[in-house]
């Protein structure tokens, strides 16, 4: 169904998965909670979905792979900061800023996924080269930028 083998749906699901979580984290970020199930979901399932990106079959390592390779670093730093360090110190603004990225990487591959298989979208921007898609991408990569900015200056949580 949709081009898609059951492997696909797995890590489509998965990206969903973390994406919705993802934003529930980001959102308790914002008035100071860790929202401790949720994001652990969250690490799961965007985890998962970084690992699982590796099992498509490809003729080289490409621009997907390196962003599933930089998710990854940005999660073991989120989950790191706080499952070992517990947030303490410069680990509270690591892992607020490591949650915002790693939430953009999956919001970055879904616009390019929406370019590649929305048909409307593939028509402004069939090589993902077209203007349409760059400034998708642009407004994604600011909004996050921001985003992690004013995370990691105002997440600040009751002790672990």
């Amino acid at each position: 169904m949709y081009g898609l083998t059951a492997y696909g749906w797995i890590h489509t699901l998965l990206s969903f998965v973390g994406i919705a979580s993802g934003l529930v984290v980001l959102y308790a970020l914002f008035i100071s909670r860790r929202a401790d199930n949720w994001t652990t979901i969250f690490f799961v399932s965007a985890v998962a979905t970084s690992v699982t990106g590796f099992g498509f079959q490809s003729a080289a390592f490409g621009p997907s792979h390196w962003i599933g390779v930089f998710s990854l670093i940005v999660l073991v730093i989120a989950i790191l900061a706080r499952y070992v360090f517990r947030l303490a110190g410069p680990w509270r603004w690591l892992y607020a800023a490591s949650v915002v990225v790693a939430v953009y990487f999956l919001i970055f591959v879904l616009i390019a996924q929406a370019f590649a298989k929305v048909p409307a979208l593939h028509a402004l921007a069939p090589t993902q080269t077209e203007p349409a898609f760059a400034i998708a991408e642009l407004v994604a990569t600011v909004i996050f930028l921001m985003l992690a900015i004013l995370a990691a200056r105002r997440f600040r949580p009751m002790a672990i």
